[in-house]
């Protein structure tokens, strides 16, 4: 759990099409989070540093913009659940792969499929008579 004081919400009017409320309510949400002066694990920090997402600015701030609902409260429980997801993304521990050798049948196949398509474009040259 993140305490919510490391998080900061700012209220911004919403893009796209309108209705009666689009000049005067701010329904959409930008949240911030910055990953430096968190209290997260380091190696959840360190992680998360590196991970290759565009919400991560090159200083450690994840920026999160939620503007589908038509409520704040909706917008601002849509961030904190995109953040969430982003940090379980970033922290979920990859297994290892176990190198494998490709069997013996499937390197004949891929020889023999080889073999076919070179005696295709081999017949596609000049004939000599």
């Amino acid at each position: 759990m993140i305490p919510l004081n490391e998080i900061d919400f700012q209220a911004i009017r919403a893009q796209g099409s309108g209705g009666q409320n689009v000049n005067k309510v701010s329904t959409a949400v930008h949240l911030r989070f910055d990953i430096k002066s968190s209290s997260l694990p380091e190696l959840w920090k360190e992680k998360l540093l590196s991970y290759p997402d565009q919400r991560i600015s090159t200083d450690g701030v994840v920026v999160i913009k939620a503007q589908t609902h038509n409520s704040q409260d909706k917008n601002r429980a849509d961030a904190l659940e995109r953040l969430n997801q982003l940090i379980l993304d970033a922290t979920k521990v990859q297994k290892k792969r176990k190198a494998t050798r490709p069997s013996r049948s499937s390197q004949a196949k891929r020889l023999d499929g080889k073999k076919k398509r070179s005696d295709i474009k081999s017949g596609r040259g000049k004939v000599d008579y």
